[in-house]
């Protein structure tokens, strides 16, 4: 609920850094946000929802392995590596975790087997697009697919252990400019302002997969978008100076 706050203090017309209430409530809705991407063309992944309560009825164009998360939540919660999975009997049963245990409607996806490519944004109006960074997976078990699940980003030591990293992602200029473009389209398309973080699944063959939206996204100094703000130039104290700076003169217009 937070597009709730963000909207209380637009009616007080008080000045806030991060997202405005409709760019927040677009992204949150994973399903929403898809539908008006895949209007404009966007690459996303086919999907269907399933409500609380409801049954899973998988629709013919959603072909297995599928992933299976919740439709509002961030951070990765509910994501682990039995959120894939390959067949009806299995997707049922983790629908229904999804269902219980979050306490959300759930969101199924085709699994996208790629890299995972974040790209961060700044600006209001004039917007500036970080250098494309990457989550990276070392030293996986056999089996185990490449999705950032709660353990893997929240795990320190199960970090070190998988030898999951991130830093600049390597990319061929088309690829890259391919990702900098899409990434300025879905930032107006979806309402958004202050600063983002967009991620995707870079297929084999080159394609970018749109995911989901982070406005406000983390921004502690070791995580990935103050990262690839650094490698645009950034230091610390810059980039929160310009996060602030944005949201007064968003409130004084």
């Amino acid at each position: 609920f937070d597009h709730y706050v963000v909207s209380y203090l637009e009616l007080l017309r008080v000045p806030y850094t991060g997202c405005n209430s409709r760019g927040l409530m677009l992204a949150r809705d994973k399903a929403l946000s898809k539908k008006i991407l895949a209007y404009h063309r966007i690459p996303v992944p086919h999907f269907d929802v399933v409500r609380r309560g409801r049954r899973v009825r998988r629709s013919r164009h959603l072909q297995f392995p599928l992933i299976v998360k919740s439709l509002t939540e961030e951070g990765s919660v509910g994501i682990a590596q039995a959120s894939v999975v390959e067949n009806d009997e299995d997707l049922a049963t983790r629908v229904e975790f999804i269902h219980r245990s979050i306490e959300s409607d759930a969101i199924v996806e085709e699994y996208i087997d790629g890299r995972e490519i974040y790209m961060g944004i700044i600006g209001n109006h004039r917007l500036e697009v970080f250098p494309p960074w990457e989550l990276t997976f070392e030293n996986l078990a056999p089996g185990t697919r490449r999705i950032a699940t709660s353990r893997f980003k929240h795990d320190p030591d199960m970090q070190e252990r998988r030898g999951i990293n991130q830093g600049l992602a390597e990319l061929s200029d088309e690829v890259r400019n391919r990702l900098i473009s899409t990434s300025r389209r879905i930032y107006k398309l979806l309402s958004l302002d202050g600063y983002a973080r967009l991620d995707f699944r870079l297929r084999e063959d080159g394609t970018p997969f749109f995911i989901e939206a982070n406005p406000n996204p983390e921004i502690a100094e070791s995580e990935e978008y103050a990262s690839s703000a650094f490698e645009a130039g950034y230091s610390y104290k810059e980039l929160i100076q310009r996060i602030v700076t944005l949201g007064v003169r968003r409130g004084s217009l």
